[in-house]
This record gives structure tokens, sequence and C-alpha cells, in this order.
């Protein structure tokens, strides 16, 4: 995804965006104390914050996934669980578990690491699809049910998971269904040489400095509720929302692909779409913000035909010939 640049034509918002804006310039301020480069992964992990989505981290060892998510959850005042998923990991241990109490002669429900605000899964395709099924009904409804209980989860509920796409022993390929409830699916690579200089040089200088004693909390989460809700007023016209329905709708007819995106797929599009707008100082939604969050909303929702998959392409290819394809709302 391509940085975008800021309008430099004048217009005055219908809606103020001037503390989310500067929330966000706060955030990124002290991420930028301990993080070098990826603004990308910074940037679609702030607008799943906006958009309340949950994002996939997907990167080689070593690229800054956990700790760049460790550090924007510590930017919030809101409680944060990490979770190491393995093979024996089971569902009660992310759930919790009703415990029999002797005092009073009832079970008593003790909730596990999942009833947090930010959830930081590590490797989360290490577990077994049992464990995997457990994330699904608190993902989507921001709820659990246990013993025909169910425990709301506190606002905001946000999840955000890694995965190495390299190594393949030990692991367990996610499930289509558990795939299309995270909004985003955020590919991170190397760094540059000239930002991997920059690493270097600022490791060297923090010595024994304690990175996550280096970020200040800025955002409450009364807040994050705020700015959630000024994304949903964000005006989006009926033309783009006709352009975002033929994207998705081309995932399901196009012959390269064997499944295409679901209505899912369409409104994280136009929910995605609405926060980098807000993002950008504007209080409307552009068809370059559709097409900057397609790839990212869409690519891990479909599945290539075999023979396109044996011929090497990937579906972010297919994906970007399908925007391309699509005439743009003037």
């Amino acid at each position: 995804m391509e940085e975008q640049e800021d309008n430099p034509i004048a217009f005055n918002n219908r809606i103020d965006l001037g503390k989310l804006q500067e929330a966000i310039a706060q955030i990124k301020q002290e991420l930028s104390k301990v993080i070098i480069g990826q603004k990308d992964m910074i940037e679609l992990l702030v607008i799943s914050i906006l958009a309340n989505g949950h994002s996939l981290i997907e990167g080689v060892p070593g690229v800054a996934k956990t700790v760049t998510a460790k550090l924007l959850a510590k930017t919030m005042q809101v409680d944060f669980s990490r979770i190491q998923f393995t093979p024996d990991l089971m569902p009660s241990d992310i759930l919790g578990t009703s415990i029999f109490n002797v005092k009073s002669s009832e079970f008593e429900f003790k909730k596990g690491p999942l009833f947090s605000n930010i959830i930081l899964i590590d490797e989360i395709n290490r577990a077994p699809a049992k464990t995997q099924a457990a994330l699904f009904e608190a993902m989507a409804e921001r709820q659990i049910t246990i013993d025909a209980t169910e425990h709301a989860m506190e606002p905001p509920f946000l999840v955000f998971a890694t995965q190495n796409p390299i190594e393949q022993e030990g692991t367990y390929r996610l499930p289509e269904a558990q795939l299309d409830r995270f909004l985003f699916k955020i590919n991170v690579g190397y760094p540059s040489l000239e930002e991997e200089v920059r690493i270097l040089e600022s490791k060297h200088e923090q010595k024994n400095k304690n990175e996550e004693a280096m970020i200040n909390a800025v955002l409450t989460a009364k807040e994050i509720a705020e700015y959630q809700n000024t994304i949903k007023e964000i005006i989006i016209e009926n033309n783009l929302l006709k352009y975002i329905a033929s994207i998705v709708d081309n995932t399901r007819t196009n012959a390269n692909l064997y499944l295409g995106a679901s209505p899912r797929a369409s409104i994280a599009l136009m929910d995605a779409s609405k926060a980098l707008a807000a993002m950008h100082s504007r209080d409307f939604v552009t068809p370059d913000d559709i097409k900057r969050v397609a790839s990212p909303i869409l690519a891990h929702r479909v599945i290539l035909t075999p023979e396109r998959e044996m011929e090497g392409f990937t579906s972010e290819k297919i994906i970007q010939q399908i925007i391309e394809s699509i005439e743009i709302p003037r």
C-alpha cells in the first residue's frame, strides 16, 4: 500500500477531525521512538483500530511484527494480553474455565487471557483447529459463550495476530472462516538498507533502555470509542458504495479465483476507506482510499484456482488486476 499524500486543496470539513488527527500523530510519534520504517504496517494497524477490526500480521521472524503490535497497544490506556499459541494449547487456556467453589458450592467462571482489550496472539497458526475455532465467536461478535452463558468483551476488543509464512513444521493453516474475520492481512517485508542502518544506530544508542518504558500512553478506551464513532460519520457517496460492491462481486466471478470475497469484505472496504480518509484530514471517501486498502482486505479472503497458483500468480496480483479493470467513479 503506497503512502497517501494529504490533499493540497483547502476545504472545510463538515466533521471535526482535529482531535483524531492529533491522536494519530501522537501514536506515530511514540512508535517512532523505537520502530524504524514499517510505515505501511503502522498505518494499517491504526486504521484497524479506528475501524474496529482485527489484523493478521504475516512476515518472516525478526521484522518487528510482534514488537510493533505490542508497542502500539502500549500507546493506549487499555488492558493488554499476549498469548503465545502452541500445538498443545486448548480452548480453555485462552477462554477460561468454570471452577467449582467449595465455599459457595457453585461453579465460578475464571476468565482467560482473551478477556482483555488488545490481544496479541503470537504465531496464531501454531494452535490446532479446535483452539483457533475458539476465537470465532469472540472475533465476530465480541462475546464468548461458556456453559450456555454469554460473556461480553469490554470495548475496545481487538485481536492482532502474527504468523510466519515460511515455516510449515508444527503449524496449522488458518481456516477461511477465521481469515474472513480479520479486517487486514498485513504482509511485512524486510527493511531497506538505509532503514537497517538506522535500526542498528538506534539499538546502539538505546544501550540498556527498556523499549516499552520509552512509549507513553496517549489514548484512553473512551477516546478510542469516540474516534470509532467519528469514523462511522465519514461521508461516502452512493457511487463509491457501488464501486466497492463491483470490486467484491468481481472476485466471485473472476476466472482466476476459486473462491471470492464475502459481503463482510464489502463492509470492511467501506469501514477501512472511511478510516483512511479521516487519517488524511478528509471527512469524505475518495476512490483512492478504496484502492489503497483493497489488497490487504481482499487478498486473504480469496483463493486462486489451482492453475493460476501453479503458474506463480498471487492473490494480490489478481486483486490489482480486478481494481484496474473496474471503471473509477467520477
